[in-house]
């Protein structure tokens, strides 16, 4: 398998994904019904995906 840079485009949405997540855990997103820590790993496989999957 071989891995590439994600695009810019889906390394922004796993960032704003990220952020979202911190804000959530802080409280200031109170009307997220997921926790925390469920948001950081949908972050992370965005950007998982991004980096296997070529041109994405």
């Amino acid at each position: 398998m071989n891995l590439s840079a994600p695009t810019q485009l889906i390394f922004i949405i796993s960032l704003v994904i990220a952020i979202i997540s911190v804000l959530a855990a802080l409280g200031v997103l109170a009307f997220i019904p997921l926790a925390a820590v469920w948001i950081v790993l949908i972050g992370y496989i965005v950007l998982a995906a991004g980096c296997m999957m070529r041109g994405a």
